[in-house]
């Protein structure tokens, strides 16, 4: 516990810190997968065809936009929407094809304070509960802590988004609470739960990770022999 001149409990000091950098357009590369910043609509059609993938329109439900009736409508919203820096979108390729199949952002970006987040995840089937979905959300995380320097990484989902509560766990982000009537989207209400991991928390979660992506975790078939949770 600190205190000041007047036994006050108060933070700890951080008489080293500098504010963070802003993301940069470089891309992130890994072993399975390519994150590349928007620049162009280039992306556009595979993403599509990716997410109609989809039949139901399932991974939808918790975005405030979506899904699309086509081709030119998707098209559409992504050069409204993709293009800025906050929220500062990215591709997700596969590696070996270069095929996008999803899509993540960087969002409430604050360099002064340290904290950014991560968000507008929406990743095709062929993306989802895969290796190379995994090592998007580390690549991400890897830029925020190791190049850019920040403190805190958010993740927020609506509370009952389960499916989003899940996998932020499994990354290692800490559940904070529960913001309750926060925002409205598509006509109805959202309670927000929040999530974070810090600079402090980083380099044992880290470690996980790269633990997990050794290849010596996965079998001749590509399943994992450990999951990623048992390394936290």
């Amino acid at each position: 516990m600190h205190r000041n001149e007047h036994n006050q409990p108060i933070g700890f000091p951080l008489d080293d810190w500098t504010q963070a950098d802003l993301p940069t357009r470089d891309s992130m590369t890994g072993d399975c997968v390519i994150l590349q910043s928007v620049t162009d609509t280039e992306p556009c059609v595979a993403l599509y065809n990716a997410y109609s993938n989809d039949k139901k329109g399932l991974a939808w439900t918790y975005l405030p936009y979506g899904p699309f009736k086509d081709q030119a409508t998707f098209t559409q919203w992504f050069e409204q929407t993709c293009f800025g820096d906050d929220p500062f979108f990215h591709v997700v390729r596969r590696k070996d094809t270069n095929e996008a199949i999803g899509l993540a952002s960087f969002l409430r970006i604050n360099p002064d304070a340290g904290s950014i987040e991560i968000g507008h995840i929406h990743f095709s089937p062929l993306l989802q509960q895969t290796t190379m979905a995994t090592e998007a959300m580390y690549l991400m995380m890897k830029r925020v802590f190791d190049e850019l320097g920040y403190r805190r990484y958010e993740w927020k989902c609506d509370a009952l988004n389960e499916p989003s509560i899940q996998a932020a766990k499994r990354l290692g982000f800490t559940y904070e609470g529960t913001f309750r009537q926060a925002a409205i989207y598509k006509q109805r209400n959202r309670d927000t739960a929040w999530f974070s991991i810090t600079d402090h928390e980083w380099p044992g979660i880290k470690d996980s990770f790269e633990q997990w992506l050794d290849p010596a975790n996965f079998d001749d078939g590509g399943r994992q022999i450990r999951s990623l949770s048992s390394y936290f």
